[in-house]
């Protein structure tokens, strides 16, 4: 089983011929998605990864990781992309991250966002999305839902940063940071 090039989609980036819908597997069959099949994908977005220990996949960004597992057996079988955001939050500002993670989950498919309080106190946000295996399927939906599920991911990330007015804290860190050392 491989991925022809083509059939990974570009949202409307204006590539020239890869703004045609993918064509999809010949005879359009149905697949089972395994880890060599996510790596060949990942290897073609151009993205780097690693297998944790625990045998995942984890396609690591400077503030989150993204990653690709397989979970169950058989019709129960699920593809899950998981993505770890690294900004940690206090726990006074959980109710606001909370409200962050429901308007997001109101105007978007995926991935759905949660948080998870760490024993510390700490507070970070996880995006999950997931698609049931069962007894296959298409190359073309596979694919392009992962895909999708990476870009959504990423989106979701400079999205909260918008929210929390992180970015322009960041660029004006940047700018005058040698400055603020000196205290």
């Amino acid at each position: 089983m491989s991925i022809d090039p083509s059939s990974i989609p570009n949202f409307g980036q204006g590539q020239g011929p890869s703004d045609q819908p993918p064509a999809g597997p010949p005879g359009g069959g149905v697949i089972r998605p395994d880890q060599d099949l996510v790596k060949q994908l990942l290897d073609q977005m151009e993205l780097k990864y690693v297998v944790d220990d625990e045998g995942d996949l984890a396609a690591p960004w400077e503030d989150f990781r993204t990653y690709f597992m397989f979970r169950g057996e058989g019709e129960q079988e699920v593809f899950a992309v998981r993505t770890f955001y690294d900004r940690a939050y206090s726990i006074e500002e959980k109710n606001k991250l909370l409200e962050i993670a429901d308007g997001w989950n109101r105007q978007t498919l995926w991935p759905k966002v949660y948080s998870h309080t760490h024993d510390d106190g700490s507070v970070r946000l996880i995006g999950e999305a997931q698609m049931l295996l069962g007894l296959g399927v298409g190359l073309e939906h596979f694919v392009s839902s992962t895909v999708s599920w990476v870009r959504a991911s990423i989106d979701f990330d400079r999205w909260v940063t918008e929210q929390l007015g992180l970015e322009k804290d960041a660029e004006s860190d940047g700018e005058d940071g040698d400055e603020n050392d000196e205290g």
